[in-house]
């Protein structure tokens, strides 16, 4: 049974699991579902419609499910969608989406989000990302998996960042960021791979090496990004072909397809060009 405070306020048209707690003086309003094993610190507010998984840990004075800080919004019923094993700390924002996206805005699992961060409406954030104190995701912002932002980066509305991605402290993201690649400044520019996040993460040498190349195409070789990408394109259809021949490849090279693969898929899907 879920352990709710005398001070707490709890709307009957919220939906708590067993063993989830709510501190003292929170507020879980109507149509907010949270799953077993979620902790609502003392001031925290939950507005609906929002649904968090399991496990998930909201701290003082956090705001999960506000609505959108959009003018053109008039109190359509969109919603926020949380998955399992996040941390939100002290007066981090989640917003919900808007109509004029999918409505929705979606956060993956065991996230560790610091405090003062803004998430706003119809973001989409993957699943082991850290957003450092006080970083700010605009409007549709997409953020892949593994993605560390450090503190005070800000994301402009539409930009997109690849899985294990990372930033620098006060970073201001103004265009897409691949995968892999470390950025930072103001304006932003590329400052290699993220090497270390790379191998804490279990890419192999060989994986990396390839990557190490990539990247070299991708920023130093003078060529327009329409010319890279087909470039990265073309080596990937030739890996693949020696991987399917079965011609001999050191057995760590057997994850450099798909490595590749998230690089290209990116760029196919870039709109506001990338750091550069």
């Amino acid at each position: 049974m879920a352990r709710i405070h005398p001070s707490a306020v709890v709307d009957p048209g919220a939906e708590l699991d067993d063993d989830v707690e709510v501190g003292p003086f929170a507020v879980v309003g109507a149509g907010v579902r949270i799953g077993a094993g979620t902790r609502i610190h003392a001031h925290a507010t939950l507005e609906g419609p929002t649904t968090l998984g399991r496990g998930n840990v909201v701290h003082p004075h956090a705001t999960i499910g506000g609505p959108p800080q959009d003018k053109k919004y008039r109190g359509e019923p969109t919603t926020l969608e949380i998955g399992d094993g996040n941390t939100f700390r002290e007066c981090v924002t989640v917003n919900r989406g808007t109509v004029q996206d999918t409505g929705v805005t979606r956060i993956g699992d065991d996230n560790w989000v610091m405090a003062y961060v803004h998430i706003a409406h119809d973001c989409r954030v993957g699943s082991h990302t850290i957003l450092a104190n006080t970083t700010n995701l605009g409007g549709h912002v997409e953020l892949g998996d593994y993605v560390i932002l450090g503190g005070c980066t800000q994301v402009h509305q539409f930009c997109k960042v690849g899985a294990h991605a990372m930033t620098g402290t006060g970073t201001i993201l103004l265009h897409d960021v691949p995968p892999y690649v470390l950025a930072t400044g103001n304006p932003s520019a590329p400052h290699g791979l993220n090497t270390e996040g790379l191998k804490r993460r279990g890419f192999e040498p060989d994986t990396v090496s390839m990557l190490r190349r990539a990247y070299r195409t991708l920023y130093r070789s003078e060529l327009t990004l329409a010319q890279a990408r087909e470039r990265l394109e073309t080596e990937l259809a030739e890996l693949g072909t020696h991987v399917a021949s079965g011609a001999t490849l050191p057995p760590t090279a057997l994850a450099a397809p798909d490595a590749l693969r998230l690089l290209t898929g990116f760029l196919a899907r870039v709109e506001r060009g990338i750091v550069r």
